[in-house]
């Protein structure tokens, strides 16, 4: 039977490589700040081109606009709204003597490829083809040089964009094609931690270091700034090869990294990455009647696979939260965007990669006993408080009411009451007064309706355990929305201490963080993340009819952004903004209130308005991975609108047939029949063979394998 499977993988692999069908340019463009750079599923490298352009949409450290490039570096942040990282740049250069000037080189996009694993372009400025392709923890370079008896390759450590600088640097000569070093930085990242380990292809004739804008004798320096040159004399077309192993713990680490692959076999190494995403992508293959669907999807599913990345290095060791180096006998991952991710990006991962959803878990649970709280944003194990909520609960919470097994289930429910109870983060205002005030704390409309939705996690995680007491206690508190809610206006607003409402309301109005009641949007926005209650929501707002009327303005009303809005709210349909993923699950609202065909009329046009083949193909930041799965969800017809519910909620699919391998080599199937533009309502569905009348799809009924079949049509029918 395995041996049965393995030739029908092989057989699938020869006819239609999926890998065909991603494009990492795809986000590269507007402001969804994706990097085109090489790297596995979830590994610890990210090498990608730098454009050494400070700014928001340089995030990631690359944007399609620009039209240089001032290095290739080892570690990359996919679509968030923060640019940090960027670790151990790396330049190949001819004509020009050691020293700290710009290094950067024109390039021209005819002449740039990007695939799963693989990126290369052409310096113009240097005649040199730079290749590269990644193991988990390595980099690996290849450059061919024209002939030259200066051929250099530059490490840049001081190199930094944005938020970032570096703080301590090193770089050491073990022999003449061994090198050994670390970058330490703040930034986003308070504390960050990468050594380095190089091997070179071929020795070098020379290097020369730079130390603080000094030219150095010595064949190792520490200093705050270090720039070391390793020269080499090539033939015409000469490639030369680099290895760069990273740990985030030690020498030790990186060294071992640099040897996961021996020999310098580059094509060898970018064949076996292609064939390792291969297998990550077949596990979601998908039919459709047009392959630009199949273009954006697999381009989904590839960048729903970016975080978070392993932080553990090969020996097993990484830098703990407080600073010292810790060990693991099981992968440590880190970089959460959990206010984005929780939402699809997580869940996704329950049925695509149920393997490493432990690993993750018990990352959260190493950070919390070195921190004493769950992450909210951690990046390389460092806490950056960013976004507001604690939504590791519900990430967590999911796994745990999904019945994942690998990790500790009291030691991670005391977690979660950890941060339910902490008095930072206006947590100890939430539970005195039941919101969070808006004269003491920013953000306090979505913080509060945020925590609420995590303390329902909690309470649903209680019920399970038979703590009875705790169950009551945060099921209470999961109501605390009920307490911002305004029913002359129908919005949820801002109180302060006394509680009264903030006056001149303006649902339009939003502001930069810690200056609006709402993150990152306007009241409009933020008027439906009750995720937890929704039955309870379209009472409150007047009934069935009234909830839909309003959901209908929301999509309807003039797209108004006042003056000090953020960028993050783009992707407009009225005041609904699938650039920012507070609005993702608010087309499926419908569905819950009975007006299924408004449901797909909108997500068939987000989906075919905001996810494009072209650079510009996301709406808005990339996050992690958010932006990305909810395409993947959405176009196979079904989306987690309570992420920790694991209840999918039927919407509008875009493909024809997709089959999904899950463990144990069962597979889910979703027939769609009669679909096309016009045909884009749901008249009927069968689950085995069963008429099947829920307006969701539960994760056992996608665990326990089988047929789901959906006939489409082009007029809804009332159920």
């Amino acid at each position: 039977m395995v041996m049965f499977f393995i030739c029908s993988n092989n057989q699938l692999f020869a006819q239609q490589k999926l890998v065909n069908f991603v494009d990492p340019f795809i986000g590269t463009g507007a402001h969804g700040h994706t990097y085109p750079g090489a790297t596995l599923p979830f590994g610890m490298v990210q090498l990608s081109p730098d454009n050494g352009t400070h700014g928001w949409d340089w995030s990631s450290g690359y944007h399609f606009s620009d039209s240089v490039i001032t290095g290739f570096s080892h570690t990359h942040l996919s679509g968030t709204g923060i640019g940090d990282l960027c670790d151990i740049s790396v330049m190949p250069t001819v004509g020009l003597q050691p020293d700290t000037g710009s290094v950067e080189s024109s390039f021209d996009h005819a002449r740039e490829k990007a695939s799963p694993g693989f990126y290369s372009v052409h310096l113009n400025r240097y005649n040199i083809e730079a290749s590269f392709t990644t193991t988990h923890h390595a980099g690996w370079h290849q450059y061919q040089f024209p002939a030259a008896s200066d051929a250099t390759i530059r490490f840049d450590l001081g190199f930094a964009i944005n938020w970032d600088w570096a703080t301590n640097c090193s770089f050491k000569k073990i022999n003449d094609s061994l090198f050994t070093g670390y970058r330490f930085s703040s930034g986003w990242a308070n504390d960050q931690r990468v050594y380095f380990a190089v091997k070179v292809s071929k020795p070098i004739q020379q290097l020369v270091i730079i130390a603080d804008k000094k030219i150095k004798t010595s064949t190792e320096e520490v200093a705050k700034d270090i720039k070391a040159h390793l020269i080499f004399s090539t033939v015409q077309n000469e490639k030369i090869i680099l290895k760069v192993g990273l740990s985030m713990a030690g020498e030790a680490g990186a060294l071992a990294a640099v040897d996961e692959i021996k020999g310098w076999d580059f094509d060898q190494v970018k064949s076996k990455a292609a064939l390792t995403w291969e297998k990550e992508l077949q596990k979601v293959n998908i039919e459709a009647n047009h392959d630009s669907i199949k273009k954006i999807f697999y381009t989904a599913l590839y960048h729903s696979y970016l975080a978070p990345v392993m932080f553990s290095d090969p020996l097993g060791n990484f830098k703990s939260v407080n600073g010292t180096i810790e060990h693991a006998t099981s992968p440590v991952y880190s970089t959460h965007s959990l206010w984005d991710t929780f939402r699809a990006a997580n869940p996704l991962l329950t049925i695509t990669q149920p393997q490493m959803i432990a690993d993750v878990i018990n990352s959260y649970l190493l950070f919390y006993k070195q921190h004493g709280l769950l992450p909210v944003w951690d990046l390389h194990f460092n806490e950056t408080n960013t976004m507001t909520g604690y939504h590791a609960v519900p990430v967590m919470a999911d796994a745990i009411l999904k019945n994942i097994k690998g990790f500790d289930t009291n030691t991670a429910y005391d977690a979660m009451k950890a941060s339910a109870m902490q008095n930072i983060r206006g947590t100890d205002d939430y539970r005195k007064y039941g919101y969070i005030p808006v004269n003491n704390h920013g953000e306090s409309v979505t913080s509060t309706l945020e925590y609420a939705f995590d303390d329902w996690c909690i309470a649903q995680v209680a019920l399970k355990l038979r703590k009875k007491s705790d169950y009551q206690y945060f099921l209470n508190r999961s109501n605390n929305f009920k307490n911002l809610f305004h029913e002359a206006s129908g919005f949820f607003r801002a109180k302060d201490t006394a509680g009264n409402w903030v006056k001149n309301f303006n649902p339009y109005s939003s502001d930069f963080p810690g200056a609006s009641p709402y993150t990152e949007g306007n009241a409009w926005q933020h008027n439906w993340f009750v995720p937890h209650a929704v039955n309870e929501h379209i009472a409150m707002m007047g009934g069935r009819l009234s909830y839909i009327n309003k959901l209908d303005s929301l999509f309807s009303i003039e797209s108004i952004k006042t003056e000090n809005a953020p960028s993050d709210i783009s992707g407009l349909l009225g005041q609904y903004a699938h650039g920012n993923e507070p609005s993702h699950h608010i087309a499926y609202l419908y569905t819950l209130a009975g007006s299924a065909n408004k449901a797909a009329d909108k997500l068939r046009r987000i989906m075919q308005t905001f996810y494009t083949t072209t650079p510009e193909g996301l709406s808005g930041n990339e996050d992690c991975g958010q932006m990305s799965a909810w395409y993947v969800f959405s176009a196979l017809g079904f989306y987690p609108l309570n992420p920790a519910s694991g209840e999918y909620i039927f919407g509008s699919p875009l493909i024809d047939k997709a089959v999904i391998t899950l463990p144990g080599n069962q597979t889910f199937t979703i027939l769609v029949n009669n679909n096309s533009a016009d045909n884009k309502y749901i008249h009927s569905k069968k689950l085995n063979g069963k008429i099947y009348k829920k307006h969701s799809l539960f994760h056992s009924d996608i665990l326990n394998g089988g047929v789901l079949e959906i006939t489409m049509s082009a007029q809804y029918e009332t159920p």
